[in-house]
């Protein structure tokens, strides 16, 4: 983006918003995605369902949790999609829920939680997704 622009910008911003004492600065848009997980919130109502809420408050599934997190936003290969993804830890069986740009993704993401001690069973239900 042209400086000068991102410059002339914040300047009119920050005129404009001066005497209410906040500068509120706007970027132009470019692209509007909408998004329909309508499918998703169908699925989900089953009873039998995993979600985040089902997280247990045990410290040792709070550990599991917290440690394939980590793993995952510490490796720079993974997407920003799949470091986004649902970790459920559960008296050890971890449900790994979400989005994922590859199927290399997906496994690598399993492997990590797999490789825990204290995890008894990984339930992948990650998505492949094609954007």
């Amino acid at each position: 983006m042209n400086k000068f622009f991102i410059l002339t910008t914040l300047l009119l911003a920050c005129t404009a918003c001066e005497r209410q004492d906040k500068v509120v600065v706007s970027y132009p848009v470019t692209t509007v995605r909408e998004v329909d997980n309508s499918a998703i919130n169908i699925r989900d109502r089953d009873k039998n369902a995993v979600l985040p809420l089902n997280q247990s408050e045990e410290s040792t599934d709070l550990a599991i949790t917290q440690k394939i997190r980590q793993a995952i936003i510490a490796d720079s290969s993974l997407s920003l999609n799949a470091k986004n993804i649902k970790i459920i830890t559960n008296q050890g069986v971890v449900t790994l829920r979400g989005p994922v740009n590859s199927l290399q993704e997906k496994e690598k993401i399993y492997q990590k939680a797999k490789s825990l001690a204290g995890v008894i069973r990984v339930d992948n239900l990650l998505e492949i997704t094609s954007s």
